[in-house]
């Protein structure tokens, strides 16, 4: 069986508000083997963001964090440790690589100093290395384009300036933030190919957070739909497209944009995510939900299902029986 290399179990993670204390993700568990991709999809304020940059230890101040994070490497399980984890068994790239890139360093000063985290030391060596770097994620004339500023780069360059930079350690887990939100259509599709061959090339295991479905089906194996900090439903990407098993999911897909017919109002979800300091009782989105009946506002809360997938809908079978 093909080795499971991060693993998150029940992960909250609690923020200072004033006086008080919130937990916008609350109780998330999912876990990607070496050469998979799993997506994680929700609307703004969702906890995605927050979710990966509590798998690397990079919370803002005040932040905490209850549950479990293990990784297996190549060289062993261990437990998170900011320390040996982040910028070596595991590297992200990040949703806007303009705020994200010191705009005070070239890139290519940027990328060695990735370079330097694997240990080597000799100038040449590392410029050899960060312009090998540059043209693997497709960057042309890597030697004249190391000497340029960020701001000198378009954005499909500069992200795969952050792509290059998060390789060259060699990680073995790459969690990917929105990482082709700010991009045209164009551009996006050749980051996503990149990423895609890249993940297959080094048996990455990938973490990919969007907002969008279309970007998901592109790159991911498997997708973790998130609503209010929690995961809502779970399966390979294809089943849970084709036959969503939550009503969370089923609505993103119907307010999705289609390109073949249809001239109609695009779909929307009535009103907006809960706030953080006030979630809910029971199912967190029931105030929202057409097919909510007073046991969705009381009754647990949990994933359940088989066959790969899971849903925290008590009433799957309604939902089905809409849509035939």
């Amino acid at each position: 069986m093909t080795r499971t290399v991060l693993d998150v179990r029940d992960l909250h993670v609690s923020l200072r508000s004033g006086e008080r204390t919130v937990t916008p993700v609350d109780g998330v568990s999912f876990d990607v083997r070496a050469g998979e991709s799993l997506g994680i999809v929700g609307e703004s304020g969702s906890g995605k963001s927050l979710t990966l940059k509590a798998v690397l230890g990079l919370l803002p101040r005040g932040g905490s964090t209850a549950g479990s994070v293990s990784y297996s490497f190549a060289d062993g399980p261990t437990e998170v440790d900011a320390d040996r984890v982040r910028g070596r068994g595991a590297a992200m790239v990040f949703q806007e690589p303009m705020t994200a890139l010191n705009p005070t360093m070239r890139v290519g000063d940027l990328i060695a100093e990735a370079v330097r985290m694997t240990g080597s030391r000799r100038p040449g060596v590392i410029r050899q290395r960060v312009h090998e770097l540059m043209a693997g994620v497709g960057i042309p004339d890597p030697e004249r384009r190391a000497r340029m500023w960020p701001h000198e780069l378009s954005g499909g360059l500069r992200q795969r300036v952050m792509i290059a930079a998060a390789l060259a350690t060699e990680p073995e887990v790459l969690l990917c933030d929105e990482p082709t939100t700010a991009l045209d259509v164009t551009i996006q599709a050749q980051i996503l190919r990149l990423l895609r061959d890249l993940r297959r090339e080094r048996e990455l295991a990938m973490v990919f957070v969007s907002h969008d479905l279309a970007v998901v089906a592109e790159v991911c194996d498997r997708v973790a739909v998130m609503y209010a900090g929690r995961i809502v439903e779970t399966g390979a990407v294809a089943d849970v497209l084709r036959a969503p098993q939550h009503p969370y999911t089923a609505a993103l897909l119907a307010s999705a944009p289609s390109f073949v017919g249809g001239s109609g109002r695009l779909a929307t979800i009535p009103g907006s995510p809960p706030d953080p300091r006030a979630f809910p009782s029971g199912c967190r989105f029931a105030p929202r939900c057409t097919f909510a009946v007073e046991d969705c506002r009381s009754s647990s809360y949990t994933l359940a299902g088989a066959d790969g997938g899971a849903t925290a809908c008590i009433r799957p079978e309604v939902l089905a029986e809409a849509a035939a």
